[in-house]
């Protein structure tokens, strides 16, 4: 019964809304259809304020990675990360997941066909897909593309919560599916 109820509401929860929100506004006086047109524009502005930010990112990570220095990183901490339980095959999804959403799950999606999303290496590559945030992605787009030209603590706290999330998605794999 509460599986169907759930269908329903799932199903119907977006239509209305789409609907809801409109009605209420004409409801409460206010021009609906220009106030969509006004943000939509103002939403178009800003994508296009966002576009240099964008670029400037992906092609700071292209040279990380075509310079070899990733591959280096990723040498480099796959010993101490494996001391700790962490598959060298997962090693790259953590330092790519805070920098791009895309290639983090390109490399998620590559651990999943390789190893089959019922192992532990997939399990702990989706939990970790689930867990972070791409932090240099989102601090570069989205305080650049405002004008912020100091963080102050966002990016600290950011990858302090990325870090959390790491450990967060180890430990609960470890617990949850065993070693």
């Amino acid at each position: 019964m509460l599986t169907r109820w759930l269908d329903v509401i799932s199903v119907w929860a977006i239509p209305f809304l789409i609907g809801f929100i409109p009605l209420y506004g004409w409801l409460r006086g206010v021009k609906v259809y220009e106030t969509f047109v006004s943000g939509a524009e103002e939403g178009f502005k800003m994508a296009i304020k966002m576009i240099p930010f964008l670029v400037g990112i992906l092609v700071a990570l292209n040279i990380f990675q075509a310079s070899g220095a990733l591959d280096s990183l990723i040498r480099f901490l796959s010993g101490p990360l494996g001391l700790v339980g962490i598959p060298a095959a997962v090693v790259p999804l953590i330092l790519i997941r805070p920098l791009s959403g895309g290639a983090a799950l390109g490399i998620t999606t590559g651990l999943l066909q390789h190893f089959g999303p019922d192992s532990a290496v997939g399990r702990l590559a989706s939990t970790i897909q689930g867990s972070t945030d791409t932090t240099f992605y989102v601090i570069t787009l989205y305080f650049g593309s405002i004008g912020v030209r100091r963080t102050r603590y966002a990016l600290p706290v950011a990858l302090i919560g990325d870090l959390a999330g790491f450990i967060a998605a180890v430990v609960i794999c470890r617990r949850v599916f065993g070693p």
